[in-house]
């Protein structure tokens, strides 16, 4: 996606302003809850690679050579590749990444398809994604509704939606667990740092553990 090409440097800063920090914290914190490393280890729509360095995950994919460049600096093996066409051989890794990037994805189910095509069998699947029936998706489309370049081509998804994606593509929803219950806004460090066990739909980031 073109866009993150353009705004590589303005979104890979968002992690160290105020807000964008306490936030990523909370998020790794919480992806933690329910990641156990391993060493053949994938984040598809790796981004400039700070959830990837920051849990310990090998390699990373994504469209946006600006972005891979930065993860790549992070020490993470990179390359170039949309989530619905993996170039990698069926049952080759051990876990398996996306993390604030489905809701960037043209085709979500395939790239879920594709996710469960390289996971060996006793692998996991870990999104980590703001879903639709949150308040933070509704304060993220406004945003997206002022003219901000990234939201604006973000899709968000239920918690239903993507139950099912996971079920069509052949996964079973195993964990989940929620996060960020300030209410929304986008300039203050995040007091409440909860996380709980389980979908609740009035926080901000949720965290889905599936397996194939």
């Amino acid at each position: 996606m073109r866009v993150f090409d353009l705004y590589a440097d303005r979104y890979d800063r968002w992690y160290e302003l105020p807000f964008g920090s306490s936030v990523y914290s909370l998020e790794v914190e919480c992806l933690r809850r329910l990641y156990r490393p391993t060493r053949l280890s994938l984040e598809v729509g790796v981004g400039s690679g700070r959830f990837a360095k920051a849990l310990g995950v090998r390699y990373g994919v994504d469209t946006s050579i600006e972005l891979l460049r930065k993860a790549r600096e992070r020490g993470i093996n990179v390359i170039q590749a949309r989530a619905e066409g993996l170039p990698f051989k069926d049952k080759t890794f051990e876990s398996l990444l996306m993390v604030v990037s489905i809701c960037f994805f043209e085709r979500p189910l395939e790239a879920l398809l594709e996710a469960k095509r390289v996971l060996r069998k006793d692998g996991m699947l870990l999104l980590g994604l703001v879903l639709s029936d949150s308040p933070w998706a509704r304060f993220y489309q406004q945003k997206a509704q002022q003219g901000h370049p990234l939201y604006s081509v973000a899709r968000f998804y239920s918690f239903e939606e993507i139950k099912g994606m996971l079920s069509q593509a052949g996964f079973r929803l195993s964990r989940v667990a929620t996060t960020l219950f300030d209410s929304p806004q986008d300039t203050k460090k995040v007091e409440n740092t909860e996380i709980k066990e389980g979908y609740h739909p009035e926080g901000g980031f949720f965290c889905l553990m599936a397996t194939p």
